[in-house]
Formats: structure tokens, C-alpha cells, sequence
């Protein structure tokens, strides 16, 4: 009975943790003469706008460039060993992504409970940069959405967290 009560126990500590957020992102198709895909960097901030998390980074493999993500490179691009293996790709072009993450992503698995902000930083050469921020809690004990839209590189953005 007792050995049982454990198990239940163990179950229910596994579970108490589980959650995911999926995020929608739209690349805009820009009408420019010379149009370049952006670089991308998806990542976790705490309250106080250190890095928790490295989420997603796409770039077309050459790193020279990299430090035009300066919000990205400041806070993870600098000490990143790249390319890093679930977490970087290639460049995407104009079109609307869905990325899921959950506990079970390297990054999420040790990540502690909290009010964090998911930032996604785009810079694109002869192009613009453009950093925008979403706030949501980990994990989320409710379902909850969050939404924004950028300016002129990123387009609709939505987020939406599930316990």
C-alpha cells in the first residue's frame, strides 16, 4: 500500500510540472528591392531581463553576423556554442510559423516556475530589426493567451500557454 502511495506521489510531482506554450509568428512579406531573410532568436527572460531559456535561433549558418541580434547576443549569443542542436535552423521566409514548446525541451526542463517574457528579435541585412515581448507565466496553471504585433519586420504574433 505504501509502495503504491509512492508511485501515485511520483506520478503526481511528474505532472505538476507539465505545460506548454505554442507561439504563432508571422515573417511579413516586405516590398523592397533587395529582400533578405531575417535572422530570428526566441528566448526566455526573467523580471529582471536576465536569459532563462534559449529557445530558437535561425540563421543561415554564417555567425559573423550573428551580433546584429544585439538584444540576443548581449544576453545569450556571445557565450552560445553553436550551432546548438534543437534549438538552431535556417532562415525562414515570409509566412506564418507555429513553434511548440514543453517540459520536455532541454531548456524548459529545469526552468522554474515564474512570470517570464518569451522575446522574439529579428534583424534582416538592408533590412530593419525589431524586438518584441510577450509575458506569460510558467508553467501555466490556466489556459491563457497573449498576442501582439510587430511594426515592420515581425507581423501577428500570438502565444498561448496550456497547463
Amino acid at each position: 500500500m505504501l509502495k503504491r502511495f509512492f508511485c501515485l506521489l511520483i506520478l503526481a510531482t511528474g505532472t505538476a510540472h507539465a505545460g506548454s506554450i505554442q507561439l504563432e509568428l508571422e515573417i511579413p512579406s516586405l516590398n523592397v528591392a533587395e529582400y533578405h531573410r531575417p535572422y530570428t532568436a526566441i528566448w526566455l527572460e526573467d523580471d529582471s531581463g536576465q536569459a532563462r531559456a534559449h529557445l530558437q535561433l535561425w540563421y543561415d549558418g554564417e555567425t559573423r553576423w550573428l551580433n546584429e541580434l544585439r538584444r540576443w547576443w548581449r544576453r545569450i549569443g556571445r557565450s552560445a556554442t553553436l550551432p546548438a542542436d534543437g534549438i538552431t535552423g535556417a532562415t525562414r521566409g515570409p509566412g506564418v510559423y507555429t513553434l511548440t514548446f514543453d517540459d520536455n525541451h532541454p531548456e524548459l526542463k529545469e526552468l522554474a516556475a515564474g512570470d517570464y517574457s518569451l522575446v522574439i528579435e529579428v534583424s534582416r541585412e538592408v533590412g530593419g530589426r525589431e524586438t518584441v515581448r510577450l509575458p506569460f507565466t510558467w508553467p501555466a496553471t490556466r489556459a491563457g493567451e497573449q498576442s501582439a504585433s510587430g511594426t515592420s519586420e515581425l507581423g501577428a504574433i500570438r502565444l498561448v500557454s496550456t497547463p
